[in-house]
C-alpha cells in the first residue's frame, strides 16, 4: 500500500460511518491517505423511513441488510473510501437491535459474537493494512447501543493483539494510535439548531455527548461537507437530508458537522493548535499544510 499514512475506522452498522465519521474519512480519502472501513453488521434491525421501502424490515420481509448493503457502498463512493469490508464477510454477525431489544438475544448477533473470533477477523484486517490508527467508539459506544459496545472492544482488543505474534495468523502489526468519536457538550449545544426537523429542548435528550474536556482531537473537514452530504444521502433508508441538517426514523435534527471531534485512548499527543486540539488522527504523521 503506497501511502505513508493509513487509518482503519471501525463501524457498528452501514451509516455509523458517514454520521460519525464521515468527513474525516473523506478528508483523509482526499489528500492520499488509505482508508479503510470495517462494519460490524448489515443494520438488519433498522426502522425504514421511506414509506414504498418499509416492507424491507426485519419484522416484514427482512430484506433491510441486503439493501443496506447497496446504501454503504454509494456512500464509501461519495466519501472517495475504495476499501470496505465486513467483518467476518456481509452478514456473518446480525445487527443486535437497541439495548434491552429481545434481538439482544439472537446468537447469530454481534452483541453475542465470540470476542476471540471477532477479534482474529479484525486483527487479520489489521495486519494486511496496517495502520497506524484505529478509530472506533469509546466503551459505552458513543450511545449505548450493544453493537457499539461490542464494535469498542473488538477493536480494542485487535489494537492490542495484532502485534501478538501469538495470536491469530499473518505479520504482527502495531498500531500506534486509536481514537473514539466524540461530540463535545459545548457542540452538542448548537445542534439543537434542528433546521427543519423536530427541535429538542435541551443537549441531555440527545442520549449522547461529553464534557469537552474529554476531547483531545478536532478535525476540520469543512472543504468536504459536500462529500459528507451525499454520503448521508445514500443511506436513504435511515436518514433524511434536507439542505445542511439530517435526522433519523425519530425525525429528530441535527446540523451536518464538518468539524469532527475524537478522544486519543492510545498513543502519544500529535500537533495541537491554537485551541488546544489535535488538529488530526496521525500525530507527526499529519500534513499541516492541507
Amino acid at each position: 500500500m503506497p501511502s505513508d499514512r493509513r487509518i482503519l475506522f471501525v463501524h457498528a452498522h452501514p451509516d455509523d460511518e458517514s454520521i460519525g465519521t464521515g468527513a474525516t474519512m473523506a478528508k483523509y480519502a482526499a489528500e492520499g491517505a488509505y482508508v479503510c472501513l470495517v462494519t460490524c453488521t448489515l443494520g438488519e434491525e433498522g426502522e425504514v423511513i421511506p414509506a414504498e421501502l418499509r416492507h424491507l424490515a426485519a419484522d416484514r420481509d427482512d430484506r433491510l441488510g441486503e439493501h443496506r448493503v447497496g446504501e454503504l457502498q454509494r456512500a464509501c463512493q461519495a466519501l472517495g473510501v475504495a476499501d470496505h469490508r465486513f467483518l467476518g464477510g456481509a452478514g456473518r454477525w446480525r445487527d443486535s437491535g437497541m439495548m434491552g431489544a429481545a434481538t439482544n438475544d439472537d446468537p447469530h448477533c454481534f452483541w453475542q459474537a465470540d470476542l476471540d473470533l471477532a477479534v482474529a477477523e479484525l486483527v487479520g484486517i489489521v495486519r494486511e493494512v496496517r495502520p497506524q490508527v484505529i478509530v472506533t467508539y469509546d466503551d459505552n459506544g458513543y450511545y449505548g447501543h450493544p453493537d457499539h459496545i461490542q464494535a469498542h472492544r473488538v477493536a480494542w482488543r485487535a489494537f492490542e493483539k495484532a502485534a501478538d505474534p501469538a495470536f491469530g495468523d499473518g505479520e504482527p502489526w502495531s498500531p500506534s494510535r486509536f481514537y473514539a468519536t466524540a461530540t463535545p457538550l459545548s457542540v452538542l449545544e448548537q445542534a439543537v439548531d434542528a433546521g427543519p426537523f423536530q427541535r429538542l429542548s435541551s443537549v441531555e435528550e440527545f442520549g449522547f455527548g461529553v464534557p469537552d474536556a474529554q476531547v483531545t482531537t478536532r478535525v476540520d473537514a469543512t472543504a468536504q461537507v459536500e462529500a459528507k452530504i451525499a454520503a448521508l444521502r445514500a443511506h436513504r433508508t435511515q436518514i433524511s437530508v434536507e439542505g445542511r441538517y439530517f435526522a433519523l426514523s425519530n425525525g429528530v435534527g441535527q446540523p451536518v458537522q464538518a468539524v469532527e471531534y475524537y478522544t486519543r485512548l492510545a498513543g502519544e499527543p500529535g500537533p495541537a493548535g491554537e485551541d488546544g486540539y489535535e488538529s488530526g488522527l496521525f500525530g507527526p504523521l499529519d500534513r499541516q499544510d492541507t
